[in-house]
This record gives structure tokens, C-alpha cells and sequence, in this order.
């Protein structure tokens, strides 16, 4: 009967995983001129992600399936841009592209 218990508990573990690894999209983009990059923010609701700038691209895995908005925070004399409804889909990547930071 323990032993019964525990299969019962490792099944829905794995099926608990399996459906949230399903429910996930990544989101990937770019952004020049690098040197304007100060910090590229990944916002739902109240919930702020911070994302790692790599020579101007991002890439952000495991990311809830439902709309965000990207804020790219410049340096000056660069401008700060903001996209909003960007929609991450299940087992996706949305790549929003190149952006081109103004003066």
C-alpha cells in the first residue's frame, strides 16, 4: 500500500512538470546601438523581470504563456523605448526583433 502511495505521488509530480513546462514560451530580441542599453525590463502586472543584456540581444526562457510589456531603458543621449501586448505563446519564442534606440 506504501508503495502504491508513492507511485501515485511521483505520477503526479511528473504530470504536474510536464503541464507546466507546457504552459511556458521564451522571449528573445535585440537592441542597437549597444553602448544605449542600460537595462531591458520584462513587465506583467506587478511582476518585473530584469534581463541579462548580451551585446544588445536578450533571451528569456520559462516564461508564462500571456502578454507583457518590454521597457529598454536607455543611456544617455539615447531615448527609452517601450513595447507594449507582446504576447509570449506556449512552447514559443516570440522575438520582437531589432529595436533601434533614438537620440
Amino acid at each position: 500500500m506504501k508503495s502504491y502511495k508513492i507511485a501515485v505521488l511521483i505520477i503526479l509530480s511528473v504530470a504536474l512538470f510536464a503541464f507546466k513546462a507546457q504552459n511556458s514560451g521564451a522571449l528573445q530580441g535585440r537592441i542597437i546601438p549597444v553602448e544605449g542599453v542600460k537595462e531591458i525590463l520584462v513587465i506583467s502586472g506587478a511582476d518585473t523581470i530584469k534581463v541579462q543584456n548580451i551585446n544588445g540581444g536578450f533571451l528569456l526562457k520559462n516564461l508564462p504563456a500571456k502578454t507583457y510589456k518590454v521597457m529598454i531603458k536607455a543611456a544617455s543621449p539615447y531615448l527609452d523605448y517601450t513595447l507594449n501586448e507582446v504576447a509570449v505563446i506556449d512552447s514559443a519564442t516570440t522575438d520582437i526583433g531589432q529595436i533601434q534606440l533614438l537620440k
